[in-house]
């Protein structure tokens, strides 16, 4: 049986260290800045959000192993970015500011992401 390939975006609406809003699974509602986006798998891990529990085998740094709470990654769909000026979830858009640079800029209220 073949793999299926997924297909990304050409360019992603989110990047490392975004605040963003989870819309959709079982860590809907919960906010938290991105802390590694994965472009291959068209995944993120946000902190605080899809809360796991991983077993770990004793080790120097952990010498009596046990079971360690950690973020999985989530679908980028399913996340949302959070508009800087009113803090509600907003759509990301595109366009070149005064300087010729492309840069991103929420829809509800048009400030641009930093």
């Amino acid at each position: 049986m073949e793999k299926k390939q997924h297909t990304q975006p050409t360019k992603l609406k989110i990047k490392k260290g975004d605040l963003v809003k989870v819309i959709a699974g079982d860590s809907k509602g919960s906010e938290g800045k991105i802390l590694e986006v994965i472009l291959e798998k068209g995944r993120a891990i946000v902190e605080g959000a899809n809360m796991v529990s991983k077993h770990t085998k004793p080790n120097a740094a952990k010498p009596n192993g046990g079971i360690v709470k950690q973020e999985a990654a989530i679908a980028i769909s399913n996340l949302m970015l959070v508009d800087p000026k009113s803090g509600k979830p907003t759509r990301v858009g595109r366009k070149k500011n005064d300087a010729g640079k492309l840069v991103r800029f929420a829809k509800i209220s048009g400030e641009e992401i930093k």
